[in-house]
């Protein structure tokens, strides 16, 4: 624990984020299960950048909304402000000019999604021949799809217009759905829908949110236990960002220190799953706290890390890959976006001799290999 704690300390960057150093090390304890590889994705939702990765091309990985930003659900730590920057498409024809258009521009992929009915289903049915005409004329070009709540009919279609990549929100307490979402369905549905996709073809990337009740953690560990027994192909656990919370209904600020704790859970629950920590999280100092638990409780990927965190990774001796796609689309040994041969836009190597020369060997990079792919 000691050496972990000294290693956070010598990085510049982390030199002032205070951990807890009894969590810190029960994830030391547990580091002879060797996590291996972890990547770093930066999809281009929205601009990123840090010292130790540079801008990836703008436009590999929009994000397009059926349904513009108008949601009926209007959930309280969104109220449907998510969807607001994301490029609109509200018929299957704007749909289709914006598929080419980005594939013109560069985009290797996209996100697709859209607001909810007061079901929270996202009404896809007009566009899917659309997605199947794109998959037909571009089989390069991956589709993710946020699907909301389905059914085995629906689960089929998606599976036949041919989305590369299914992700739905597992929530696991009845108080949450009832009170942040809104929403007259139970625990079951949510499963329900989780068993649906994982009976198709599509790769299915669930999403856990951590303090998505009002900052506090409930159901988390029942909606592990519900991912556990479906076994999809990856799990994205993201922290709620309730920067548009009514007044009435204001939410805390999730701990670090527990959040951490469930990336250990997690860890613990499903071993051979690939764990990922998406891009919502709380900026800041917090988000240096939470990502230095992801590296050391043993998660595969981080999209968007705070400043050092890429330089923990590699002197806590893992292999690090930076990958410019939406983490969701990584399965298994390898993201699909990579597989269709996308760029990287990386100064990882750079950044790896930059810190060679700096620093003695002793507490140097020296001999920690880094995986650019494409660069």
């Amino acid at each position: 624990m000691r050496d972990w704690l000294q290693t956070i300390a010598d990085i510049e960057a982390l030199e002032d984020v205070a951990l807890d150093a009894g969590l810190v090390g029960r994830m030391s304890a547990g580091n002879g299960r060797s996590p291996g590889r972890i990547d770093f994705y930066t999809p281009t939702f929205k601009h990123f950048e840090s010292a130790e990765i540079t801008a990836c091309g703008k436009s590999l990985w929009p994000a397009v909304s059926i349904t513009g930003g108008a949601c009926q659900l209007a959930c309280d730590h969104c109220k449907a402000k998510i969807l607001e920057p994301m490029i609109p498409a509200r018929t299957p024809g704007e749909l289709w000019r914006v598929i080419n258009r980005e594939i013109d521009g560069g985009a290797r992929g996209m996100l697709l999604t859209g607001g909810s009915n007061r079901r929270n289903e996202v009404e896809y049915g007009p566009f899917y021949p659309v997605i199947r005409r794109a998959k037909d004329s571009f089989p390069q070009f991956r589709i993710a799809v946020h699907t909301a709540l389905v059914d085995e009919d629906i689960a089929a279609r998606m599976e036949a217009a041919g989305f590369d990549c299914a992700m739905m929100d597992v929530i696991g307490a009845q108080d949450t759905i009832s009170q942040v979402y809104h929403l007259k369905r139970g625990v079951a549905d949510f499963e329900r829908s989780l068993e649906c996709l994982t009976a198709t073809s599509m790769k299915v990337v669930p999403h856990i949110v951590v303090g998505l009740h009002y900052g506090r953690m409930l159901g988390e560990w029942n909606a592990l236990e519900i991912v556990a027994r479906h076994r999809p192909d990856a799990l994205v656990l993201v922290v709620v960002m309730p920067f548009y919370a009514p007044a009435n209904r204001p939410f805390a600020t999730p701990r670090a220190r527990d959040v951490g704790q469930f990336f250990l859970d997690a860890r613990g629950a499903l071993p051979g799953l690939p764990l990922l920590l998406g891009c919502a999280r709380p900026t800041g100092r917090l988000k240096a706290q939470i990502d230095a638990y992801a590296v050391m409780a043993g998660l595969n990927g981080i999209a968007h890390p705070a400043d050092g965190i890429v330089e923990l990774a590699a002197r806590l001796k893992r292999e690090v890959r930076v990958a410019p796609a939406c983490c969701s689309m990584a399965i298994g040994d390898g993201a699909l976006a990579l597989e269709a041969g996308a760029g990287l836009s990386s100064s990882v190597e750079r950044f790896i001799e930059r810190e060679r020369a700096a620093r003695a060997a002793t507490r140097g990079l020296a001999g920690i290999r880094v995986v650019a792919q494409g660069a």
